[in-house]
């Protein structure tokens, strides 16, 4: 174990600032409030805690819209607060990782108010900016990540100006050395605050096609998704190589990457010896049910083997290079109980399968706030319930493809990214304990069942499951180092697959499904040991409805 770095040891929190804990009673999360949960997260194993952004911003993402880097946004508390937050953490030998948004900035950002005034200033070609059609409608048909066209017309000069995601986000031009440098300035800033490393947000859109064509029509409105357009193009890992080199070489750092399109088999170009980050976050198991089209109401069926293939594949591709993020859920994506389980499942059940899939993986573990509790989608009644600008642009596409408002919404429902973002549940006082104002998005209905303060004292809670995962991940090597090997590749109703490393062999099974299934294992693997499992007992040959176990066994070389 030895040979493993820190971050290869220890478990990642996900904090979502605004939701996680409010210390001044105004509805929103702060800093303070991160800083005194740390004993929680502390107690719950993790090592290390990733931020979103804190850092100024208009708010029209939630901080993914940053107007300054160096600065913290007042809702969030000072830069002092911040600073408090690093130095408390290390007492409890925690690093927090703090987020780049490097594809683009707030359009308040100082740089963009320059770059907007006219042609000739010193800071346009910080931006990417381009003439209209002979028609006067945008330079292409690509669609906004959040829906909407990608480009929007400035009128001070009569040119329309790029943004992957919403048109207060206007995309940074990386092919401007000078812009390349800023950002690494920035890293370098938050290094000498004392910061364990980075999450790199949307980094596969940062290198812009050499030609602007139209993309083929893929929805109602008219247009092609930008990231068809814009993601993984030809020549981004030389950028990358460049940041690697001038910020990360040398650092007792860990960094990861969101690299939403990058595929299994290109993970040896961005990850480990041979690439750029630590970890890259890809989707392939996020995403299966919209593999072919990013419009939440065209989802379509998964089998079980597509999700067991994609962690296999995973796997495999960062085996001997390289290091792997297992994560079920983020602050973009639903629930993971409701993701990947039916609507009538039994929650605290789901969550203990994907809690024993997460912590079993070889990889380090990222757990989302909540997540350890088996926190839900929740299911508001109207579209103007809803917060996050994405929902609102994917509400819109379906009420143009002709889905009334109750079909919209139910797809809403489903995926909104709010899903994640509900205040986290403390307690079964009043707003879950989150806050003792007004909560800036509505608590869970569920929060009197499911919070912090319930399950720190029953013994068999999601969160308690949780604990004994990460202390047994501790105490077995294997689980660390051991190599991974699938079982049973064809069933469709349990995932099985080994952890091994020298003499010590590892069985973790789970039923995803709702039946009791039966199982045959290899034969020359030899159970010697239930270690954990969400029963106290263990049938043989058999697994009950969304039943996990984990084995000590005998056998390492099973086919």
């Amino acid at each position: 174990m030895d040979k493993l770095k820190w971050w290869q040891k220890t478990m990642v929190y996900q904090i979502y600032p605004k939701s996680f804990y409010d210390s001044n009673g105004d509805g929103i999360g702060d800093l303070t409030g991160i800083t005194q949960k740390l004993s929680y997260i502390h107690n719950l194993g993790a090592g290390a805690i990733w931020l979103t952004p804190m850092y100024s911003s208009s708010m029209i993402d939630n901080g993914y819209d940053v107007s300054d880097y160096r600065n913290i946004a007042p809702e969030y508390g000072t830069m002092a607060d911040m600073e408090a937050l690093i130095h408390e953490a290390k007492k409890y030998d925690i690093r927090i990782l703090l987020d780049l948004v490097f594809n683009h900035t707030s359009d308040e950002h100082v740089w963009f108010q320059e770059s907007r005034k006219s042609l000739e200033n010193d800071k346009r070609d910080w931006y990417i900016w381009r003439d209209a059609k002979p028609d006067g409608s945008p330079p292409t048909n690509w669609r906004g990540i959040f829906g909407g066209s990608a480009w929007t017309l400035d009128e001070c000069t009569g040119q329309y100006y790029l943004h992957t995601f919403a048109a207060k986000q206007p995309d940074l031009n990386w092919e401007n050395v000078k812009v390349r440098q800023a950002m690494y300035d920035i890293a370098e800033f938050w290094l000498d605050k004392g910061v364990g490393g980075f999450r790199i947000d949307a980094i596969t859109y940062i290198k812009k096609p050499a030609v602007y064509d139209d993309l083929p029509i893929d929805g109602p409105d008219r247009m092609g998704n930008v990231h068809q357009a814009t993601a993984n193009q030809s020549g981004i890992l030389d950028f990358l190589q460049e940041f690697k080199q001038a910020v990360f070489t040398g650092k007792d750092i860990v960094t990861v990457a969101e690299a939403n399109g990058v595929k299994a088999e290109e993970l040896k170009y961005w990850v480990g010896e041979t690439g750029i980050f630590d970890m890259l976050f890809e989707f392939s198991h996020i995403s299966l049910d919209m593999e072919e089209s990013s419009l939440w109401y065209q989802p379509i069926p998964w089998k079980l083997t597509q999700l067991k293939r994609a962690l296999s594949e995973s796997q495999r591709a960062t085996s001997n290079n390289g290091w792997y993020p297992a994560f079920f859920e983020n602050h973009d994506q639903p629930r993971s109980i409701n993701h990947f389980f039916p609507e009538a499942v039994d929650a605290e059940l789901a969550a203990k399968v994907l809690a024993t899939v997460l912590l079993t993986l070889k990889g380090t573990p990222f757990i989302y706030e909540g997540q350890e509790l088996g926190m839900t989608n929740t299911a508001w009644p109207s579209i103007q319930c809803y917060d996050d600008i994405s929902s609102h642009g994917q509400y819109q596409l379906a009420r143009q493809a002709g889905l009334s408002d109750q079909e919209a919404l139910r797809f809403i429902q489903k995926y909104s990214r709010d899903n994640a973002r509900t205040p986290m549940q403390w307690n079964n006082q009043k707003n879950a304990g989150f806050t003792t104002g007004k909560p800036w998005l509505p608590v869970n209905e569920n929060y009197r069942n499911i919070n912090v303060a319930c399950e720190q004292m029953k013994e068999n809670s999601v969160f308690n499951y949780y604990k004994k995962l990460a202390e047994l991940r501790k105490n077995y090597e294997a689980l660390l180092q051991g190599r991974y090997q699938e079982l049973l590749k064809s069933n469709e109703a349990i995932y099985a697959y080994l952890r091994i490393l020298s003499e010590q062999t590892i069985l973790i099974i789970c039923n995803f499904s709702d039946k009791q299934t039966a199982y045959e294992l290899p034969r020359d693997l030899i159970i010697n040991k239930l270690l954990m499992g969400t029963y106290d007992d263990a049938p043989e040959n058999r697994l009950r409805s969304y039943e996990a176990r984990i084995y000590l066994c005998e056998g390492s070389d099973v086919l």
